[in-house]
């Protein structure tokens, strides 16, 4: 079966906490295949595990769900150490058999373009310089999380949709919305000072594909607030999916459809 995509890009998973939506990221690797899957950083998170976050059976399942890509779709998966992650810098660079590696960035050439790839906290001072700051906004926003969690129990007594009530909040603050763009303009100088077409990112939890100039903006978004995915399709268009507003039924449809050992819809209806 051919995969459904040529290239999946998703980060800022955060296993290991208690915002982590494992078993969304989960669901989506079961609907959606790729030819390479790249996890742009903060797969893990070291920080919350440190201070007491606990490992569930849902997180251990991601890495099942990417283990069947890789040997079902023959699936080259290449994770991203992220800041959460850092743990990994003490085995960089790793390979692992010919489909896994671990790095700090990658340049990703396709369809006669090349992407530059990387968490995107190099620019962020507090994380670099600063970590004892840095955790300490960390706890902010495990608040900001859990306040995120129990308004969105509510809206589900409620019978609503999924509501990122975090993302809304950061949009409102000033400083935030101006962090955001002074971010999104420096990994368009990175990218273009690597010779790079576009660059593709994760870290602010902010999805985007955007023209910055003459540069291609991507942000993959994350699994904690706005559970999105980077995906490029086989002609060479890159696409984000949002798995709160996607349509499973007619995902696994097309899917099914889309392979071509399968009858054709024709046939089927007796056409």
């Amino acid at each position: 079966m051919r995969p459904t995509y040529k290239t999946i890009v998703i980060s800022d998973l955060h296993l290991g906490s208690k915002g982590a939506k494992a078993k969304e990221v989960n669901q989506f690797l079961k609907t959606h295949s790729c030819h390479q899957l790249i996890l742009n950083g903060d797969i893990i998170d070291g920080w919350q595990l440190k201070k007491g976050g606990s490992w569930k059976k849902k997180h251990t399942g991601f890495f099942r769900a990417v283990l069947k890509m890789m040997d079902r779709f023959d699936t080259e998966v290449i994770y991203l150490r992220g800041n959460h992650d850092d743990f990994l810098d003490q085995i960089l660079p790793l390979k692992i058999g010919k489909q896994f590696s671990i790095r700090q960035d990658y340049m990703l050439a396709s369809h006669g373009k090349k992407y530059f790839i990387t968490h995107g906290d190099i620019f962020d001072s507090i994380t670099s310089q600063m970590k004892w700051l840095a955790y300490l906004g960390d706890i902010g926003y495990t608040f900001l999380l859990w306040l995120n969690k129990w308004y969105n129990q509510y809206r589900s007594w409620q019978g609503k949709p999924y509501y990122s009530l975090s993302q809304v909040i950061k949009q409102k603050v000033k400083a935030a919305v101006n962090f955001i763009s002074d971010f999104e303009e420096k990994l368009a100088e990175l990218a273009k000072a690597k010779g790079a077409d576009g660059i593709i990112c994760g870290h602010i939890h902010k999805a985007e594909i955007k023209q910055i100039g003459d540069i291609t903006y991507m942000n993959s978004g994350d699994w904690v607030e706005s559970l999105t995915a980077l995906v490029e399709t086989h002609a060479g268009e890159w696409q984000l999916i949002d798995y709160t507003t996607f349509d499973l039924q007619k995902e696994l449809t097309d899917i099914i459809w889309a392979d071509s050992s399968l009858p054709s819809k024709a046939k089927v209806a007796g056409i």
